[in-house]
């Protein structure tokens, strides 16, 4: 979606679009990780 948005602006803002691109994939990226590394239990089945 960023990258559509970054198509119809000018360089300047282009660039700062594409910055926040690249930080929220870092983000995806760390949290996936985070969630590699947990473990999380399975709530008991109710009865």
């Amino acid at each position: 979606m960023t990258s559509d948005i970054a198509a119809y602006v000018d360089a300047p803002q282009r660039h700062a679009l594409l910055a926040i691109q690249q930080v929220i994939m870092l983000a995806e990226l760390a949290v996936n990780r985070v969630l590699d590394n947990v473990d999380v239990p399975k709530p008991a089945p109710h009865s």
